[in-house]
Formats: structure tokens, C-alpha cells, sequence
């Protein structure tokens, strides 16, 4: 195992060298790639020696052409911005080397951005679904875009009707559906800015979508015990994907639920946890003995002790800092690979809450709240997967009988 402190670094950068380091210790970084770190940190040194430059010199585009000439020598590690991005970073908070360049954005990245302000402020919504909406219309943005100029001046009913066929042929249904509602958003704030001479939102087609029409797909009680038996629980990953795996199957939590997760949020004494929801919803579910103990677990054995921020889930590999939504499924999908149950998501196991719960005599009030639905229409599709539930919501026939 490579030792940090036997790394030599000379020239320019050799003093920040015991700076580096701690910071990277701090972070939780181990010692071969903090070792690692450094070795990078001496390479650069020396070519910036070599190239007569001092580190005030060391802009974007150097840093770029010192990459540039790490991959022409043949490495293969550490050759990418991501890769020089814990070294420059340090160096750029000290105001050794030159803050980054900051990309220029183009004329549609600047409009998508005004546009994402207006959800923002004029239609007051969630950060979250402001996001969804923008990437959603961005390649009609882009698509009007010609030689760095934007151009709605012409734009027809006819294109706009073109545009819709031709995503809605290549994506899901449910994505085609959003896609056509976040592009009547769109040319409605067109016309309100004046950049579209008349209101062209009502020439976008309904997306025939019956939400109801599909069945939900849980697991059996067999892949759930195969999914939670896939993690390791003697290593902190093992720990750590446990607890996250346990709080998607038994409360049906979405994963960002679960990313969002803080420390303050769990209330032992009370035996709950406070879940930070969609629409910025603050609900409290109760905190079933498993799913306390696993997480009690990871936080005693699991959890790093140099972890940045009060999140309850972190990052595996240094820096320590939150898991993403993103992070939240890919534990799923790396578990359920292992099972061998096949590719699983973590909506799949909010599928699975439901379902148990159904089967184990539940309501469908129950489910919805244990799932926080606003509406019952959402809860209702459960009903589906069991035909003594249907006839709660079924009508008696006219004529009849009960």
C-alpha cells in the first residue's frame, strides 16, 4: 500500500504539499489514493517547472494542456478535469491558481434558464419539478437554435405539432405525456415574454395516458428476502445499503425521501422518522424495529466518521458527502443484479410496500397513507392487483343484484 508520506513533490507546488494532504485525510480519504493524489500533485508541479509557469499561471486552459500531455505519455489514470478537480479545487480556495473559467452558456441554455425562474417565481413550482419541466423542452429549445441564435419569430403551429410527433414516437408514454405538458408551459411563457407573436399552447395534442391502466409490479415475499440477503452487513456498504434497502420495502419511501434523510430526522425516542416529501411535504411515519435497528447499525459501524453534513446516507468513496437520488437507486440496481432477481428500481420496491401491505389486509386508506398520496385516484390502482379490493370501489350494476 502506497504511503502518502513518502511522496515527493518539488517545484512550485511542493510547499502546499502538507495542506493537501490534511484536507484529504479530512475528507476521508484513504491512504493509496490519497498517495495518489499527491503523486498527481508532483506531476503537475514539475510540468508547470517545465513549462516556466508559476501556479498563478495555471488556468483552465493549462490545466487542460497538462492533461493533454498526461494522456499523449501514456497514463491512464487521472487524466480528466475529474480527476485533477481535488487539487485545483484546494489550490483555487487558496487563491494560489486562478478561479475556473466559467463555460459560456449558450443563447438556449440562457433562455431555458429565464424560463426556469418563471416556474420558479410566477408558477410556484418545486425546484424538483422546475428542473423535470426545463430538461423536458430543452431539445425543442435547442432545435430552434440556429448559428447561436434563437428563433421563434417563425415559429407554426405546423412545427410545433412536427416536434410533438416525432418525440412522442421515441419516448414512454408517461414521458411523452409530461413531455407535451411541459411544452404548453413552455409557449405560454413564449408568448407572456413576447417572444411568440400569438398563443400557440392549444395547438400542442392531448397524450392519451389512463393512469390507471397498468398493474403495479411489487416483488414476492422470495426476491424481497433474496434483495436484503445481497448485502454484505459485515462491511459499512453492506450496512449502509441494508438500511436503505429496508426503508424502501417496508415504508414505500421515494428515493429522494431516502437521500434527504437527516440525522435530526429520526426521533428514537418517539419511534418515528420525519419524511421531507414531494411538494415540500413534512410527514411523519412510524419507525418499524427493523428498519431502526439497521439503521442504528450503519450509524454506529457504517456511517464515516469524517462525513460532511448532517445527511443519513453517504457517499462511499471520499469525499464524504450525501448520496443523490440517483446514488439511492443504483443501490437498489446493484442489489437486485446481485440477487439475481434481475434490474429492479427503487419506485419498484414503493410498489412492494403497497402490495405487502394490501395482502396483509390493509386498506386502501392505509396504503395511502403509509405512501402520503394526495389523491385516493392514486392509491386506487392497488386495488387492481386483488379482486376482493375492487369491489370497494366498484358500482353495482343497474338492475343488478348486490
Amino acid at each position: 500500500m502506497f504511503d502518502p508520506s513518502r511522496v515527493r513533490v518539488s517545484g512550485p507546488l511542493e510547499r502546499y504539499v502538507p495542506g493537501f494532504l490534511a484536507e484529504l485525510v479530512g475528507v476521508g480519504y484513504k491512504r493509496q489514493s490519497a498517495a495518489f493524489q499527491l503523486q498527481l500533485m508532483g506531476y503537475l508541479s514539475r510540468w508547470l517547472e517545465e513549462a516556466g509557469l508559476s501556479p498563478e499561471g495555471l488556468s483552465s486552459a493549462e490545466a487542460e494542456r497538462f492533461l493533454a500531455a498526461r494522456r499523449a505519455a501514456g497514463y491512464r489514470n487521472h487524466t480528466s478535469s475529474k480527476g485533477l478537480a481535488p487539487l485545483l479545487g484546494y489550490l483555487r480556495r487558496l487563491g494560489v491558481v486562478p478561479p475556473a473559467d466559467r463555460p459560456v452558456r449558450s443563447a438556449a441554455e440562457l433562455l431555458l434558464e429565464r424560463y426556469r425562474d418563471y416556474l420558479l417565481v410566477e408558477r410556484g413550482l418545486v425546484a424538483g419539478t422546475a428542473r423535470g419541466y426545463v430538461d423536458l423542452v430543452r431539445p425543442f429549445v435547442v432545435s430552434r437554435c440556429d448559428s447561436g441564435v434563437l428563433d421563434f419569430a417563425g415559429l407554426t403551429p405546423s412545427e410545433v405539432l412536427s416536434f410533438v410527433l416525432s418525440e412522442c414516437e421515441r419516448r414512454p408514454r408517461r414521458q411523452a405525456k409530461l413531455m407535451v405538458s411541459a411544452l404548453r408551459s413552455l409557449l405560454r411563457y413564449l408568448h407572456v415574454e413576447g417572444l411568440i407573436a400569438r398563443p400557440l399552447a392549444h395547438v400542442v395534442p392531448s397524450f392519451a395516458f389512463w393512469r390507471l391502466s397498468a398493474l403495479p409490479r411489487g416483488l414476492d415475499a422470495e426476491e424481497v428476502r433474496a434483495l436484503l440477503a445481497s448485502c454484505g452487513r459485515g462491511t459499512a456498504v453492506g450496512r449502509r445499503d441494508f438500511a436503505i434497502l429496508l426503508m424502501l420495502v417496508r415504508l414505500g419511501m421515494r428515493r429522494g425521501e431516502v437521500a434527504v434523510l437527516a440525522l435530526e430526522d429520526i426521533d428514537w425516542r418517539a419511534g418515528q422518522i420525519i419524511v421531507r416529501g414531494k411538494g415540500n411535504r413534512v410527514e411523519r411515519l412510524p419507525l418499524p424495529v427493523d428498519v431502526g435497528e439497521a439503521l442504528a447499525d450503519y450509524l454506529c459501524h457504517g456511517r464515516p466518521a469524517d462525513a460532511e453534513g448532517r445527511s443519513v446516507f453517504m457517499r462511499v468513496n471520499a469525499p464524504h458527502r450525501a448520496m443523490t437520488a440517483s446514488g439511492v437507486t443504483q443501490v437498489v440496481v446493484s442489489a437486485s443484479k446481485r440477487a439475481g432477481i434481475g434490474e429492479v428500481t427503487a419506485h419498484r420496491l414503493r410498489h412492494t410496500a403497497a402490495s405487502e401491505l394490501l395482502r396483509r389486509g390493509a386498506s386502501l386508506s392505509e396504503i395511502g397513507q403509509l405512501l402520503r398520496h394526495r389523491s385516493e385516484l392514486s392509491t386506487a390502482i392497488y386495488a387492481k392487483v386483488d379482486r376482493n379490493r375492487l369491489r370497494e370501489l366498484a358500482r353495482p350494476w343497474p338492475g343488478g343484484t348486490a
